[in-house]
Formats: structure tokens, C-alpha cells, sequence
């Protein structure tokens, strides 16, 4: 114990002195904490080490699950499911290209041609804790590029578990067991989809029903409580602690304490992703760097150009713009976590040369190193390029980015709808058909032998029963149309004569699929004639006899699922809210960069601008209720507006506007000046609160120097030739004043 916190102190105070030293060189962070690390590790002996690097694994390891818990509460499912085509699409071009490249580059270092596998395996996964530390020390995060790739790195992880079964199977059978890798990807989708489920369905209802006591206190011991169990199940699972962390952020991500988790998480964040930071200049080791320096340029270079070139591309073929694509690219320039993760997979079995650890570690550092630099390249790259690029092949770029926004969009109403009802189909086929094989698994392994030992007469054909009763809603949503009629009458009508038989082929596939479900289960506690015979029998039961009653049931929790799903986002629209008419009351989110951050609610324009009323303001655990007119908005306020759809819809990004602007001003920047008026300014005659000088220029007016006397109460004083108004504000906003 002594040990771990000895290790911890050193660290952290080598981290906090060298990092000051980067803020001070105007150098990203991240880059502090590398450098930190190395300087703590046994590798540099001018100055003491640790006593124990596994402490410092132990650390490092709490910081990585922090940091995805972190991006999950900022992703949601929905954000993922918005970028997931364009990201699966561009995931599987880079694992592709950077496979093919690190093979080809492991065999003319002469490694063997497993090695070149495990090799080109760890070169074509991006880094996702360094490349979010980047995004948030530079201001980014908000930006469109960001979270597509935000999307890539998080497919890029489900990709990897996938990865490490495939590798796995070669080096042991020399051949890819195509059942073992069906089976990976099965459980994936199992877990990810039942925990998505039932933390939807369960964690939000919970979290409202106990809003009275969750202050900031106990809602951080929740949520990392949250985390962590979930990190621990996911591990039990078969998967990683980080994607059972990213799993649980993403699920509280959708509710309405999203905002306030991700503030009360923050500190935790910083510290433990700083100690993952230190931990991997730690493994810096420079007599390997100094004997195998030219396979390791080499290898830094085939990742960085590789990355950018085949993310570029992947983004680009999947309808992107080409900025966005080379901004995406730039930022995934690094390897990081899985690389190490398939490295030790390929060391525990005994296939991976020990050489090829180091060298990586060594590749990861370079690339860290570089990325904050590669992501500012980005841009006066991308204007480069634009330049040179050939008109023919600009348009054609343009076009083509437009059709994909175009389709996206959909134009075609039949086509349009065509889209909509088969992704309810297949999204409903596996959802629910993923429920009723969990409740029969959990039933038939642990439940009904259960029963049938505490009942031996009836135990088993009341096991039997009870799971069916459980199942019942979920097979008759998954067996029933989810069409509405009057898509049915439009899809028919343009079909012809044949409009309606791929609407009935739909209802037959899911029908059997229902069927064959619960003749799976039953089988398996009674054999197959028992199973086929019951099954059919209870298909027939509740289509004819209890379906209104289940449907309605059904609808009930249906409901409440997409409740729960869109709580963050129904809040903010007040759609859930209806009061009177079309008006609605919703709480929004008063961002740093909102216009009305320190005005009066009188002074603010919300309800001669956007036509809204303020009824409410939580401050903290301060609640005001029907605010005054000097009452003055906060960044952090949740504020209760009522307004109409189109009022909300219009206020909502204003109000909640926290973009950052790269390149902007900080506190050295602002600056007190005086500007004299001419004859000939446009100002003279007009007063300070005509000119609205805060409002328009942020910047504000102290004093009018007027024949060597001061005024300091400027509001309503009219500005006269040869004035010398005194003004704060940032330098590039003064001179344009001026």
C-alpha cells in the first residue's frame, strides 16, 4: 500500500511540474504526461523511478476506463447509430489497408508471416484516449469531424474484439474457425444489445424516481458505480473492461442527468487519464529505440500516411466532404491500447517475436507524440489540396458529397418510407428476437432446473410457462406488423399488383422466426415433438386469442422504451410537455457560448427574438421559480422555456451553443484602450445603449474622456466629436472598433 501511494505521489507531481513547463511552451498536455512518464520510468536514471510498474498498470488501467465512461456520456447510441454506416464502411477500409501494409512491411523487416499479421493487426487500431485528450485540450470536440471520428475509433473497438478471435485462431489452428468467430460476433451483439435494452428500459425510471437525492455527491458515487460494475460484466462477458465502461456512459448519455455526470466525472477523468498518459511514456525504452530506430521510423511513417490515406478515402467513398474526411484522417494518425492488448495476445501465445513489443510501444509514443500536430496540419493541408486539386475532379467530389446528403435526406416519398419500415423491421427482428433468446438461455440454464428442484412434481412444466408468459409481449411484437395502415395502403398502391406480397413475406419471415424461437426453448426442456407441437400451439394462442391485450401491453412498454431512450433530447424539446395548443415547456441547457450569458431576462431578447416565456431556473441545487425580469442567466442554468415547436427548435441550438472557436482569445489577449472620435465617426450624436457595443462587438465602453473630465456613467450620454472612449475588450475586436 505504501508502495502504490509512494508511486502515485512521485507521478503525480513529476506530471504537474512537467506539464506546467508544456502549458508554459504552448505544447498540448498530453504531450507533458508522455514526457513525464519517460522521465519516472527506470529507462531514465538521472532522477528516481517508481518502486513498482505494475502499480502504475493498476492506475493506468482505472484511467483508461474512466476516459471511455467519459465519451460514452458525451456519445450516445444515437450519435453512434447517426455516424455508424459512414463509420463501419471507413473502419473496414482502414483495417484492410493497414493489414495489408503492416504484412507487406513485416516481411521486408523479415519477420514471419504471423508476425507480419499480429503486426499489421496492431497497426490499423487508432488510439482512442489519446486522440479524445487531444480533442479536448485543442477545443474540438464539438466540431463535425470530431464525432465521426469519435464513430470510426468506437467501431474501430468492436472491430478489434473481432480482430483478436481471428488471430487467435490462426496462430493456434493455422486457419480462421469460422464457428468461433460467428460466435464472437454473436455475444457481442448479445451484450451489447440486452444491456442497451434493460439499461434503457431500467436506469432512467430508476435515476427519476430518486431525483430528490442525487446531488453532486451521490450521483458521482452512482455513476462511477455504474461504471465500474458494468466494466466488471463486461470482462465476465468476454470483453474488455473499456467497452463495458464506453457501454454504461453511452446508456446514461440519453438520460436527463447527462450533463451533470459528465461535470461531477470530470475531476476523476483528468486525474486517472493523466496516469494513463504518464504510464505510456513510461514504456519508452531507449537502448530499443537506438537499436531498432529504422524499423521504427519506418513503421511510424507507414502508420501515419497509412491512416490518413485510407480513413481519408473511406470517409470520401462514403459521402463525406473532403475537408471533413482529410480532418479525420489527421486525427487518427496514432496507435494506442489494442495495439499493446493484440501485442500480449500474441505473447501469451508464444507466436509474437519479443522484439516486436518494444518496437511498438516505441511507435505508439512517436505517434502520440505527433498527433496534436498532425490534427492543426489538417486544415492548411486540406486548403493546399483544394488549390492543387483539378477542377474536374473538385466538382466531381462536390457532387458527389451533395448526392449522399441528398440521399440521406431522402427525396423519394415511397423509396423514403420503403427505407423506414424495413430498418423498424430488422431493428425490431433483432431486438426483440435477442430478448426472447436471453429470457429462454437464462431460463433453461438456471431457472427452470431450479424450479424443478425446489417442485420436482410441476417444477419444470411451471419453469416452462412462466418463461413463456415472460416472453409473450416480446414475441408478439416481434410476430405482429409494425407497419401503420395508411403506410400499407400507400406501399401496396405502388406496387401494383404485387404492392402488398414483400409486406406479407415480412409478417411470414417474423412469424417463423417467433416460431422457431420458442420451439427452441421448449426442445430444449421436453425434446423436439413436444417442442414443435407446443410451440405452434402457442403461436396460435396469443396471435388469436390474447393478441389485443399483449399489443396494448406491448405498445405500454414500447412507449416508455423510446421515453427513455430520447429523455435528454425530449427535455430539451419539450415535445413530452405539451401545456396548451402547439406550446410546449422544455429545459435547456444555457451553454458557455450562449448571446444571453450575464444579461437580465428583460434585456436578453427571448421573448421578442424567439418568442418564448423563461418559467423556471435551476442553478445548482438553487431552483427559481417564475424569475424576474432582472433575473440574469448562467452558464450550467437549466432553464424552463415554454414555447411553440418552432420556437424551441429555433432556440434550442443558440441556447445551448458551447462550440469553440480554434484560435481564440484567452485573458492575455484582452486588453484596456482608448479610441478617440473624429469628425467623421459614425457614433457621434448616438448613446452607448443605442451603439450596443457589448452586444454587437463584445467588448464594453468604461468611460468617456470629455475636455479632461471622466464620465463613468455612460449609458445615455450622447458621444461627441474629439471623445476619448475608454474600452476592454480582446485586440482583434478593439482594432476593428477602432
Amino acid at each position: 500500500m505504501e508502495s502504490l501511494i509512494t508511486d502515485l505521489a512521485f507521478i503525480l507531481l513529476l506530471g504537474a511540474v512537467v506539464t506546467v513547463v508544456f502549458k508554459w511552451l504552448k505544447q498540448p498536455v498530453v504531450l507533458g504526461y508522455i514526457v513525464a512518464g519517460f522521465l519516472a520510468s527506470p529507462n531514465f536514471t538521472p532522477i528516481p523511478s517508481v518502486t513498482t510498474e505494475a502499480n502504475i498498470d493498476f492506475w493506468a488501467e482505472l484511467g483508461i476506463i474512466v476516459l471511455l465512461f467519459s465519451l460514452g456520456v458525451e456519445f450516445s447510441f444515437k450519435k453512434l447509430m447517426n455516424v455508424g454506416g459512414s463509420a463501419i464502411v471507413t473502419v473496414i477500409i482502414i483495417i484492410t489497408g493497414m493489414m495489408m501494409s503492416g504484412f507487406l512491411v513485416g516481411h521486408f523487416l523479415g519477420f514471419s508471416s504471423i508476425n507480419c499479421l499480429f503486426l499489421g493487426g496492431m497497426l490499423s487500431m487508432s488510439s482512442t484516449t489519446i486522440i479524445i485528450k487531444a480533442f479536448t485540450d485543442m477545443g474540438l470536440r464539438q466540431k463535425k469531424f470530431a464525432s465521426i471520428v469519435f464513430g470510426v475509433l468506437i467501431v474501430e473497438d468492436l472491430f478489434a474484439v473481432l480482430l483478436m478471435v481471428v488471430l487467435s485462431s490462426i496462430a493456434v489452428n493455422k486457419s480462421v474457425e469460422g464457428s468461433e468467430l460467428l460466435l464472437s460476433v454473436s455475444k457481442l451483439v448479445f451484450f451489447l444489445v440486452i444491456w442497451f435494452v434493460v439499461g434503457v428500459y431500467v436506469l432512467p425510471s430508476v435515476l427519476n424516481r430518486v431525483r430528490v437525492f442525487l446531488n453532486n455527491e451521490t450521483l458521482l458515487v452512482v455513476s462511477m458505480g455504474l461504471c465500474l460494475g458494468m466494466a466488471v460484466f463486461s470482462v465476465a462477458c468476454g470483453f474488455s473492461l473499456a467497452l463495458g465502461a464506453f457501454v454504461m456512459g453511452s446508456i446514461l448519455a440519453g438520460t436527463s442527468y447527462a450533463e451533470r455526470i459528465e461535470r461531477v466525472t470530470m475531476p476523476v477523468k483528468d486525474l486517472f487519464g493523466s496516469v494513463f498518459f504518464i504510464s505510456v511514456g513510461m514504456m519508452v525504452q531507449p537502448t530499443v529505440v537506438v537499436e531498432y530506430w529504422g524499423p521504427i521510423l519506418l513503421l511510424s511513417g507507414v502508420v501515419i500516411v497509412g491512416m490518413i490515406v485510407f480513413a481519408s478515402f473511406g470517409l470520401i467513398v462514403t459521402g463525406q466532404s473532403l475537408k471533413v474526411a482529410i480532418q479525420s484522417g489527421f486525427s487518427l494518425t496514432q496507435i494506442g491500447e489494442f495495439a499493446f492488448i493484440i501485442a500480449s495476445l500474441g505473447q501469451s501465445l508464444g507466436v509474437l517475436d519479443a522484439t516486436i513489443y518494444p518496437i511498438v510501444v516505441a511507435v505508439s509514443v512517436i505517434t502520440t507524440f505527433t498527433t496534436p500536430y498532425f490534427i492543426k496540419m489538417a486544415e492548411p493541408f486540406y486548403r493546399l489540396l483544394d488549390k492543387m486539386l483539378p477542377n474536374r475532379l473538385h466538382s466531381l467530389l462536390e457532387r458527389f458529397h451533395k448526392e449522399a446528403e441528398t440521399q440521406q435526406g431522402g427525396s423519394n416519398t415511397t423509396r423514403k418510407m420503403w427505407g423506414s419500415l424495413i430498418k423498424r423491421y430488422a431493428w425490431r427482428m433483432m431486438l426483440f428476437s435477442i430478448i426472447i433468446i436471453a429470457i429462454s438461455l437464462v431460463s433453461s440454464q438456471y431457472f427452470t432446473p431450479w424450479l424443478a428442484k425446489m417442485i420436482p412434481s410441476v417444477g419444470k412444466l411451471l419453469g416452462v410457462l412462466i418463461t413463456l408468459a415472460f416472453i409473450a409481449p416480446f414475441l408478439m411484437a416481434l410476430s405482429l406488423p409494425v407497419s401503420k395502415k395508411g403506410e400499407r395502403e400507400l406501399l401496396a398502391a405502388s406496387g401494383g399488383n404485387h404492392g402488398e406480397v414483400p409486406l406479407v413475406v415480412m409478417s411470414v419471415v417474423r412469424v417463423l422466426i417467433g416460431l422457431g424461437l420458442v420451439i427452441s426453448f421448449i426442445t430444449s426442456v421436453y425434446g423436439l415433438a413436444v417442442g414443435i407441437v407446443a410451440g405452434i400451439v402457442f403461436i396460435v394462442l396469443i396471435l388469436m386469442v390474447f393478441s389485443r391485450q399483449v399489443m396494448n401491453g406491448m405498445r405500454n412498454i414500447e412507449a416508455k422504451f423510446i421515453n427513455n431512450l430520447n429523455e435528454r433530447e425530449l427535455r430539451r424539446s419539450g415535445k413530452n410537455n405539451s401545456l396548451v395548443s402547439d406550446l410546449h415547456l422544455a429545459y435547456m441547457h444555457v451553454g458557455c457560448n450562449a448571446p444571453f450569458v450575464g444579461e437580465r431576462l428583460i434585456d436578453s431578447g427571448l421573448q421578442k427574438d424567439y418568442g418564448v416565456n423563461v418559467v423556471n431556473i435551476q442553478r445548482g441545487q438553487q431552483f427559481i421559480p417564475v424569475p424576474a425580469g432582472d433575473a440574469r442567466l448562467f452558464p450550467g442554468d437549466v432553464v424552463g422555456v415554454v414555447g411553440t415547436d418552432a420556437q424551441l427548435e429555433a432556440l434550442l441550438p443558440v441556447m445551448e451553443h458551447e462550440e469553440h472557436s480554434e484560435g481564440g482569445a484567452d485573458a492575455r489577449d484582452f486588453e484596456l484602450r482608448s479610441v478617440s472620435l473624429s469628425g467623421t465617426s459614425p457614433l457621434l450624436g448616438k448613446t452607448i445603449e443605442q451603439i450596443d457595443v457589448r452586444r454587437r462587438y463584445q467588448a464594453f465602453i468604461l468611460a468617456i474622456e470629455r475636455g479632461g473630465e471622466t464620465i463613468t456613467n455612460v449609458i445615455k450620454e450622447p458621444l461627441e466629436e474629439g471623445d476619448r472612449l475608454w474600452m476592454v475588450g480582446s485586440r482583434g475586436i478593439l482594432d476593428a472598433i477602432s
